[in-house]
């Protein structure tokens, strides 16, 4: 497993050019260590940009942007934050954690609201 607190390239930087969920080209794709990934889409189905995330045992959040610097400035703002979230999530080897779990889970919903 990577350090606490790495963002690498989602499949070795493998997606990269691949279609992604919201029907555009992936122009960027990174996963968090702790769980958490990120990913860009160019000339989607709706829009010209799309930035979807997820937090794994959280839920996933899109959201739409119409230009290009304004779609770069947010992955860098969203990664941050979603990483922040990430590290709430309770560790796996130390249990059901409610409290980490519920802290984060009201974390991701105040991004998604955010972000919209």
């Amino acid at each position: 497993m990577t350090n606490p607190g790495t963002w690498l390239a989602f499949e070795e930087g493998h997606t990269i050019g691949l279609r992604g969920v919201q029907g555009g080209t992936i122009v960027r794709d990174e996963v968090y260590a702790e769980g958490a990934r990120i990913t860009l889409e160019r000339d989607c189905l709706r829009v010209p940009y799309a930035i979807t995330t997820s937090v794994y045992g959280l839920g996933d959040h899109t959201r739409f942007i119409a230009d290009e610097p304004t779609a770069l400035h947010a992955y860098e703002q969203m990664r941050d934050e979603i990483a922040a979230i990430a590290e709430l999530m309770p560790v796996e080897n130390e249990g059901d954690d409610a409290e980490s779990y519920d802290a984060a889970q009201l974390a991701f919903d105040a991004f998604s609201e955010r972000y919209q």
